[in-house]
């Protein structure tokens, strides 16, 4: 009876030292009746951020206005940077992110949802080159300077597809299209959608008519990796969204396509 008694309390002793299940983001979420998104407010038209009033707009901001009316819970838009998008997930600062590239270095960290858009990488220059770069082999050269933003998926590209060239590496809030627009570099690359933005907004800018884009690559929100059920729940919501035409009527709204 001794041993039985002694056995049961080792049993009631090891279980009360296990580690507590984790809590889903969707329970705080819930919870606290606030989505929290993190968005860097840079990428057109995505995600734009307005510093006179603090406000977004873009494509990615329709989506989680939209997801968090789903929850039925408000929606807080955080600040966050391509070089700390992923550590501002696996730290807790948001629920999850907008639209980022699917990339396997991210996805060592964080986990990704079911993809809903995908893009593909063109280069840009000043339309005063436009005799000078036709294709992607004319970027590629020593004298040639290309710029990306530090912590995107172009900074790993511009190394990749141009070896022989020179990099320009800017950080946030700097841009690398601004590099070409000031004359300190000669190109960029960027994905299709933002570079029909750029050639809009700046009409001295152009697209390389290049034979193809590089690189095509779907967008998905990046998530805690560990959290399966935040997982399982954005990815039924996107599955229940583009079945009813959520994202191909937003894609129309912010000219996803020429």
């Amino acid at each position: 009876m001794k041993l039985i008694k002694t056995t049961a309390t080792l049993c009631f002793l090891a279980l009360a030292t296990l580690p507590a299940t984790a809590q889903s983001a969707l329970n705080d979420i819930l919870n606290n009746g606030v989505l929290k998104v993190g968005t860097t407010g840079d990428w057109n038209p995505m995600t734009m951020k307005d510093v006179a009033n603090n406000t977004y707009t873009g494509y990615d901001i329709d989506v989680m206005t939209e997801l968090a009316k789903d929850l039925n819970v408000e929606v807080e838009f955080v600040p966050a940077d391509w070089k700390t998008l992923v550590s501002g997930v696996t730290a807790g600062k948001y629920h999850l992110t907008g639209s980022a590239s699917v990339s396997p270095a991210r996805a060592k960290a964080a986990g990704y949802s079911t993809s809903y858009f995908s893009l593909a990488t063109v280069p840009l220059i000043l339309e005063t080159s436009a005799e000078k770069f036709k294709d992607w082999d004319d970027l590629n050269k020593s004298d040639v300077t290309v710029a990306a933003t530090l912590g995107t998926t172009q900074e790993k590209q511009v190394k990749d597809f141009f070896p022989d060239a020179q990099h320009q590496i800017v950080e946030a809030p700097a841009r690398d299209f601004q590099e070409v627009l000031a004359g300190r570099a000669d190109a960029h690359i960027t994905s299709n959608v933002e570079a029909l933005k750029l050639v809009e907004k700046y009409p001295q800018m152009m697209i390389v008519p290049v034979s193809a884009p590089k690189a095509p690559t779907p967008i998905a929100m990046l998530l805690p990796q560990g959290d399966q059920v935040w997982i399982n729940y954005v990815n039924t919501w996107i599955a229940l969204k583009e079945e009813r035409g959520f994202f191909d009527a937003l894609g129309k709204k912010w000219r996803l396509k020429e």
